[in-house]
Parts: structure tokens; C-alpha cells; sequence
């Protein structure tokens, strides 16, 4: 989880009806930009935002669906929301939201707010569960172990945590991703790679240098701490 002082639910909720979000227009510019054809930058930035607009409607009910879903079905969601319970903690349906936002991140957790979970960035409900997941643990971290994000250490841990016990860095979809090489650290090196995104993003980090000075220094004891699991499958 970043600090979530710096994500922020993009407000654009008008998706009226725009001739270039249709038609052939709309084929044209799809296609130019799939295949490489588009150059000037405005106009990949306006097609990738009309993109996401065109699709909302559809994104946000497949959130709200999924995370239904989830909260009835998944063995991870459900294991987690309980013990986010028993540290004291009150995430439940009505503080987990499916909205819009304007970075590349699939949710975060705000001690006050909950848990926001991105449904224009998430791909199907098994990356929903990933996430969901994952901000659980977060959610769990920071009532278990009182995690403090303006300490760079803490939240590198808590990050480390997240990414190891939500599955997102399964052996498996690291293979899809990159291939059979290196077999044996991919998931070590998955797990890293995303807590060095995010302590970066920390408006007390200087950079990507000191987070990953700061992942490296904490990173082997939390990512031998997997409560409240008993172990963890890759």
C-alpha cells in the first residue's frame, strides 16, 4: 500500500454521451494507437483517459461485484477481514469502496476512510481478490503493529508483508510476466520490486535509492513474519 495521502479518487464521474467515444472515430483512434501509430503525446493521454471513461460504467459494476463477491467467497478476504476484526479494526462493506482513480494503483487503505479499491486499474475479480487482500493486510499491520508511514521502515515492512501474503507475487504470474529465469528469486525479487515502488512514492523518501536501501534493510525479517497465516504458498 502507498501512502495514501497521495492517492486520490479521480472526480470525473460525467460520462455523457462524446461523439469521439463512438463510431468509427472511435475505431480510428483505437486502432492508430494500438498499433504504435500515435506520436504526439496529448493525444495518447486523451485517448488513454477516454479509454477509461468510455469503460467506467462497466469497471465500476464489475468492482462492486467482485467485491461482493469476495467478502462471501474468498478464503483469503474472509481470513484476513477477521483478524483485521480481532486486532480491533472495522473494515466491512460499507468502508471498502469501488471508485476511480487517477494513478496506476489497484487500491490503498486509510486508517480513517478504509479501503479504496481502483476498478478502473483492476483486471478481473482474482486481481480484485489480490488487492482486496492486500490492503487487509495493511489494514491488519497497521492495527496490530501501530505502523507509523511517516517511518520509512514501516512502511517498507508493512509493504514487504502485503505483497508476500495477498498471492500478488505467486511464482506463477511472475513467470507470465518475465519467464522461466531465475526461477527461484522471482518471488523475493517481485516482492521487493513493489515495496521499493511505494516507499519511493513516500513523500519522506528522497527517491527510489533510499527506498531501496530502506527495503533492503528491513526486508528479510518481515518477510520471515507471516502472521496471521501460519505459512505462506507461493
Amino acid at each position: 500500500m502507498e501512502d495514501t495521502s497521495k492517492r486520490q479518487a479521480n472526480g470525473q464521474n460525467d460520462i455523457s454521451a462524446n461523439p469521439d467515444l463512438s463510431g468509427l472515430e472511435w475505431w480510428k483512434r483505437n486502432l492508430k494507437y494500438r498499433l504504435g501509430l500515435t506520436t504526439d503525446e496529448k493525444e495518447k493521454q486523451k485517448f488513454e483517459h477516454d479509454y477509461r471513461i468510455k469503460q467506467l460504467p462497466k469497471q465500476c459494476t464489475t468492482c462492486e461485484e467482485g467485491l461482493d463477491w469476495m467478502l462471501k467467497y474468498s478464503p483469503s478476504v474472509i481470513f484476513m477481514m477477521d483478524h483485521v476484526k480481532k486486532q480491533g479494526g472495522n473494515i466491512n462493506r460499507s468502508n471498502i469502496k469501488c471508485d476511480v482513480c487517477d494513478d496506476l494503483k489497484g487500491g490503498g487503505f486509510n486508517p480513517d476512510l478504509g479501503i479504496l479499491l481502483c476498478s478502473n486499474w483492476i483486471r478481473d475479480k482474482w486481481h480484485l481478490e489480490d488487492i482486496l487482500t492486500h490492503e487487509l493486510v495493511h489494514a491488519y499491520d497497521y492495527l496490530k503493529f501501530n505502523v507509523d508511514y511517516n517511518n520509512l521502515k514501516h512502511h517498507a515492512c508493512t509493504e514487504i508483508r502485503a505483497s508476500m501474503l495477498s498471492g500478488e507475487c505467486r511464482i506463477w504470474n511472475e513467470i507470465k510476466k518475465t519467464g522461466f529465469g531465475g526461477f527461484g528469486k522471482k518471488f523475493q525479487s517481485c516482492i521487493k520490486r513493489r515495496a521499493i515502488l511505494s516507499v519511493a512514492a513516500n513523500p519522506r523518501c528522497s527517491g527510489a535509492e533510499e527506498a531501496e536501501k530502506v527495503v533492503e534493510s528491513v526486508f528479510q525479517s518481515c518477510f520471515n513474519d507471516t502472521r496471521p497465516f501460519e505459512r505462506v504458498y507461493r
